[in-house]
């Protein structure tokens, strides 16, 4: 098995993951990430169920909690920002929330020493073969592996490469939004705050940094089409979708403007009939996006990475019957939490066809 090359696109959660799982049972892997270094930036993820076993399996499991942000819950406030109800801090956090820095920067730490991450640059051409796969890049080398493994998100290249456009797997929930943080004013101490209105929601939280607290600006649309804007394009639709609201939705939008650290995404979910094709295989959110609505995206990256490392192993070198094994396994799972993220959707003024 030691002679068995890998390469993981995507160093993120899933990809890490994969890494260090593969590694234990012999597997020569590289990771190749667009990003300029490893992924630094998102604000809080969180665990349930089996995700502290994975966790556990891979010795991190206490370091991890030691990063728990210990949110206490989030205040339901109504149009004026008044108090109009409680959500217990599991609705967000989950049964363990850390920061995503600090996760993703424990995963690289556990797997930099026996793990070649390759930054700055993206996958361009899969070409596979009875023995193997042949890679090309957008700077380096063309290389040659046993097996290719997309851990490489929403808008995976793996998958684009394998299974075609992202439109035809790609099913929208109706929901998009900007991600920032900004100045505590509101004062939150390991609490966040939910206004829902029409269509459009707003979320906030605060914890670990006093001074700073973290903003989520969702509204509903027709297609995710806005991810793909300048952010210039996408700040005045989040504009128009605001435009009118009072409370302190003005002084969150010019924020927005300031804040180094924005983000847009849209809520979607990964639809396949399948997630393998050949010697190259999905894992996380590029096969079977949940959407962040359905809150266990971290949870199924990691689950998901246990299974496949642990089909792969008892396959004995047999691919075709590992990646058959890894899905009958885990769609159940998935299918579960693609539901779960369909009803966070609408609860958040998505509009779910």
């Amino acid at each position: 098995m030691t002679d068995t090359k890998v390469l993981i696109s995507g160093a993120s959660v899933a990809g890490p993951a994969l890494a260090h799982l593969l590694h234990r049972d012999g597997y020569d892997v590289t990771v190749v990430e667009r990003a300029p270094t490893f992924r630094d930036s998102g604000y809080a993820v969180d665990f349930r169920g089996a995700a502290f076993d994975v966790l556990d399996e891979m010795g991190i499991l206490d370091e991890v909690r030691g990063h728990d942000t210990k949110m206490r819950g989030t205040a339901l406030l109504d149009a004026a920002g008044a108090e109009a109800g409680q959500l217990p801090a599991e609705t967000f956090a989950g049964e363990l929330e850390v920061s995503k820095r600090d996760l993703t920067r424990i995963l690289h730490r556990i797997t930099a020493d026996y793990t070649e991450y390759v930054f700055d640059d993206s996958i361009t051409t899969l070409t596979q073969h009875e023995s193997g796969v042949a890679v090309e890049f957008e700077r380096g080398a063309p290389r040659r592996f046993d097996l290719v493994l997309g851990a490489d998100g929403l808008y995976s290249k793996v998958r684009q490469l394998t299974f075609g456009p992202h439109s035809g797997v790609l099913r929208h929930l109706g929901l998009s939004g900007a991600g920032f943080t900004a100045a505590n004013f509101l004062g939150l101490d390991h609490s966040g705050v939910l206004q829902q209105g029409k269509g459009t929601a707003i979320y906030m939280f605060s914890a670990g940094d006093a001074d700073r607290m973290a903003v989520s600006l969702s509204f509903a649309t027709d297609s995710p089409a806005l991810d793909r804007l300048e952010r210039s394009e996408q700040e005045q639709a989040v504009r128009a979708a605001f435009a009118g609201h009072g409370w302190e939705a003005p002084r969150l939008l010019e924020a927005m403007s300031a804040a180094d650290d924005f983000y847009f995404s849209s809520s979607c979910q990964v639809h396949l009939d399948r997630w393998s094709h050949g010697r190259a295989a999905l894992v996380g959110d590029a096969g079977y996006c949940a959407a962040p609505t359905s809150g266990m995206g971290t949870s199924q990256a990691l689950i998901g990475a246990r299974v496949l490392a642990r089909k792969l192993a008892k396959a004995g070198g047999d691919h075709a019957t590992a990646f058959a094994a890894y899905e009958a396994e885990l769609r159940p799972y998935v299918t579960e939490n693609q539901a779960k993220g369909r009803d966070g959707a609408v609860a958040f003024g998505g509009r779910v066809q």
